[in-house]
């Protein structure tokens, strides 16, 4: 007599099956290690250009006319970038730098939680142009900052790679709120599905 094929079969032990992980899968360990390698990419970026400028072209501290609208200069700003809430308490370093690794924390934990291409390279941007500029306050008098861009008299507040990096990922982040889906998003269920195919 054939075998009941409706017998009950041996039960799964959790985590038998290949597809089961422990932690992100592969697609969102990819997407984090893409956007940590872009944010060492613009810490990177950010401390070289800084120390070409502290070392090399600022040797002696001067005004650099490039065009009609960009200097290069010299500042130390003792603020946030663009050399917003500016001061010169002696705290004012160490209080900066943790409420901008706090951001960072943060930042990273979000950044475990996405499946999207954009918003995980705007927060590597926002990551790598925060920690430039906390390495700045740690051994400069202030963040070096030697972008100088002006027009009829009027100059924007000097900025540095860092600074751009951040301000870049900012306007990317609000890019991916108010407009989803109208860019690649790199959907980690998109790849996961033609995986599967």
């Amino acid at each position: 007599m054939p075998a009941d094929s409706s017998a009950e079969s041996p039960p799964k032990t959790p985590g038998a099956n290949s597809g089961a992980t422990c932690g992100p899968s592969r697609p969102a360990a990819n997407l984090y290690a893409r956007a940590l390698t872009l944010a060492a990419l613009i810490i990177v970026l950010d401390q070289a250009s800084k120390w070409l400028i502290l070392q090399v072209v600022m040797q002696p501290p001067r005004v650099i006319e490039v065009t009609g609208f960009f200097n290069l200069v010299l500042t130390f700003n003792t603020g946030v970038s663009f050399g917003l809430l500016d001061n010169d308490s002696p705290w004012g370093p160490w209080l900066l730098s943790g409420l901008a690794v706090a951001i960072v924390i943060g930042l990273l934990i979000w950044l475990r939680q996405q499946s999207h291409l954009l918003p995980a390279l705007a927060i590597g941007l926002i990551v790598g142009g925060a920690l430039g500029n906390v390495i700045d306050r740690m051994h400069q008098p202030g963040v070096v900052d030697f972008l100088d861009f002006h027009l009829s008299g009027w100059h924007w507040p000097a900025f540095n790679v860092a600074d751009s990096a951040i301000t870049v990922g900012v306007a990317l982040l609000l890019y991916d709120g108010f407009f989803p889906g109208r860019h690649f998003r790199g959907d980690l269920s998109q790849s996961a599905g033609k995986g599967k195919n």
